[in-house]
């Protein structure tokens, strides 16, 4: 098959989105396809084919609610003449998807969206988008639910939207299941017998670092480390974590109970060497559809604490690899952690080994079953083979 993914950001970028697109491309080429992704073009990226994977580069920005920079039109006649067999668009409100929706009876392939979640589906700006989107959606051959829980799926339900499928996100077993780095505690300088609690997410502001860092400080334990491992955003809270560090490291209070904050950027790489290592996950996030962080915890064996964002609570319903934290819930949609019930939770798990281990295990087993990305690829692979082969 001839397969085109439309996705916002891809490699070297970073973040969910990228590693989805980037897992399933490069692993539907070793079945055998051709794939091309259909991009922003950044200056980072100096390919245009990447482990097989053919890329073609748009210098576009925006979306529907906000408006569009670029050359618009070239992408969207790009789409309307291409050959491609497939094309997948993956996550909306933002403009590979966005540019789609007005030409899409205009484009011929077989065409799936995964809305990942519709993050702005209770703010005013999008209330036009939404409005139009219940009509945009029909006209997709397949729309791809990451859940069976969560806010996209019930709109397309209270719509009577009926051409969607559920396909999990997941962590990768060529990833995870090599041997782990033993001495990455000893390389960023944490104490070997120390309690190790990391973060793993880009700094844009969203992820909860500032609750996390907060609940941290707040927990009654000592001899710990939380490590808030992330790449650099624009206009993000990069800034204000590493001065939160700065604040451990001269407060005296920390020094005496032993607990260290580390505000880092690690390779892919150093990253799962930290997952293996450590000894919880902490993921007060304030927004997210199905968050990939909490598959890489089941795939390493870490157990996770995370706010109810997204189907954050289907996946400790599927797994029984974490617990849930005490969660505000705003009308915006977005959501925050109660620092003094979540501190008190962090406590409380971390001087509960024998419930640790049980976590780790039960969500090891469940990623091991269900949600390899080995698995899920050959589940999108047999969405695209069956759409192709409709009359």
């Amino acid at each position: 098959m001839k397969i085109l993914h439309c996705v916002e950001f891809y490699y070297p970028s970073t973040g969910g989105a990228q590693e989805v697109i980037k897992q399933l491309s490069e692993r539907l080429v070793k079945l055998g396809n051709d794939v091309t992704v259909a991009t922003t073009d950044i200056p980072e990226r100096n390919q245009s084919i990447i482990n097989g994977v053919k890329i073609k580069e748009f210098k576009i920005s925006g979306n529907y609610a906000h408006g569009f920079h670029g050359d618009t039109l070239q992408y969207q006649n790009f789409l309307i003449t291409s050959e491609f067999d497939i094309i997948m668009f993956y996550a909306a409100q933002q403009w590979t998807t966005d540019l789609a929706l007005p030409v899409l009876e205009k484009i011929k392939p077989k065409k799936v969206i995964v809305p990942c979640g519709f993050s702005g589906l209770y703010l005013p700006e999008y209330n036009d988008y939404f409005s139009k989107m219940k009509n945009w959606l029909k006209k997709f051959d397949a729309c791809v639910y990451l859940s069976n829980e969560y806010r996209d799926i019930e709109f397309a339900r209270q719509q009577n939207i009926d051409n969607g499928i559920i396909i999990p996100n997941g962590a990768a077993e060529d990833e995870f299941s090599s041997s782990s780095d033993n001495n990455i505690k000893k390389r960023l300088s944490i104490p070997k017998n120390d309690f190790l609690i990391i973060h793993v997410g880009s700094h844009t502001g969203l992820k909860g670092h500032k609750e996390a860092i907060k609940i941290f400080k707040k927990a009654n334990i000592s001899h710990c480390t939380f490590l808030i491992i992330g790449d650099k955003c624009d206009s993000g809270c990069w800034k204000s974590c590493r001065f939160s560090q700065f604040i451990f490291q001269i407060d005296p209070r920390m020094r005496i109970n032993g607990k260290k904050l580390k505000v880092i950027q690690l390779s892919r790489k150093d990253t799962i060497a930290a997952y293996h290592n450590a000894d919880l996950f902490l993921f007060p996030s304030n927004i997210e559809c199905s968050p990939i962080v909490l598959f890489e915890c089941m795939a390493s064996k870490t157990p996770f604490l995370t706010t109810d964002v997204g189907n954050s609570k289907e996946i400790i319903k599927w797994s029984n690899g974490g617990i849930l934290l005490p969660t505000i819930h705003q009308k915006n949609g977005y959501c925050f952690a109660k620092i003094d019930e979540s501190a008190i939770i962090l406590e409380k798990i971390s001087l509960h080994e024998e419930y640790r281990i049980k976590m780790s295990n039960n969500g090891y087993k469940k990623w091991r079953e269900q949600f390899r990305w080995e698995d899920i690829t050959k589940r999108y692979y047999d969405l695209y083979l069956k759409l192709c082969n409709e009359i």
